[in-house]
């Protein structure tokens, strides 16, 4: 899957801005911050922040094959070492003298000197070239999955006690490279925040740990959730839009929806394309953007 690239006043809205425009959730992408906004003075930011975003593989990249060398490299490297064979007995013959250019020419040989023809082209050099753009692209290692997980737990619970809040960590590395991040307990609601907000930010956190980690190596793609609130969360939503778009089908008006983020707005799409008689759409811009309910 190829990378796609947006920007945002913040890493957060040029993350929502590359979902929308992945058409994914946010479990199944793969981010990479390109460029953070500056700090300027009185809290203000500079500029705008970048980030790349692709879909998770769902497959083992290939291993990159060797391509085969073009036969006219080869002609042009067995011709140089020819030409150099027999430029040797023509000056031993002439007791030692150099051809001049004319006679090199009316030979047919086109050489000048320093090696080049009288195009200027250096066929060596060429197929040195060549070599070099074969040589086959160096894979990244992978990360243990152990030693992924064990960052996380140790992460999460360091911050959980940071935050006065006793809670069990547990995590997993499933077979869509999804790293799933658990956190449970009696009082890890503070961790939740308004619509998420504080779990989302703890989930960021926890990407950039894993990276710095991983230092280069393949890394699954984090997920925190708490006291399974993102699961519930959706499965709230997805009812609250089936009953949304039974209205839309009976009344034949549109439904518009509040400003939603990426994640949520995919379950709405989701949703919808189940149902008969209605159909989905977007809205605005970014932060701003809504989804519309209207009949199909």
């Amino acid at each position: 899957m190829e990378w796609v690239e947006t920007t945002g006043k913040t890493i957060e809205e040029a993350k929502e801005a590359a979902l929308d425009q992945l058409g994914v959730d946010e479990q199944d992408a793969e981010f990479e911050v390109v460029e953070e906004p500056r700090s300027g003075l009185f809290g203000r930011t500079r500029g705008l922040g970048r980030v790349r975003a692709r879909v998770i593989p769902r497959t083992p990249r290939p291993k990159p094959e060797r391509r085969r060398r073009a036969k006219g490299s080869e002609r042009s490297e067995s011709g140089g070492r020819t030409g150099g064979r027999d430029s040797a007995p023509a000056a031993a013959g002439d007791g030692g003298a150099k051809e001049s250019p004319s006679r090199a020419s009316a030979d047919g040989r086109g050489q000048q000197s320093g090696g080049t023809d009288r195009s200027g082209r250096r066929p060596a050099r060429k197929v040195e070239n060549q070599r070099s753009d074969d040589a086959p692209t160096k894979e990244r290692e992978v990360m243990e999955s152990s030693e992924q997980c064990a960052a996380m737990e140790e992460f999460v619970s360091g911050l959980s006690q940071a935050f006065g809040l006793p809670a069990t960590v547990t995590s997993v590395l499933d077979d869509e490279g999804v790293l799933r991040v658990d956190v449970d307990g009696s009082e890890v609601g503070l961790l939740i925040g308004p619509r998420l907000g504080t779990l989302d930010a703890i989930q960021e956190i926890c990407r950039n740990v894993l990276q710095r980690q991983a230092d280069g190596r393949e890394h699954g793609k984090v997920v925190v959730d708490v006291a399974n609130v993102r699961e519930m969360r959706r499965s709230a939503l997805a009812a609250f839009v089936t009953e949304a778009a039974e209205t839309v089908r009976s009344d034949g008006e549109d439904v518009v929806f509040e400003v939603m983020s990426s994640a949520d707005r995919k379950v709405v799409h989701d949703t919808v394309a189940e149902i008969d008689g209605v159909e989905s759409g977007s809205v605005g811009e970014d932060p701003r953007r809504r989804v519309v309910v209207r009949p199909a």
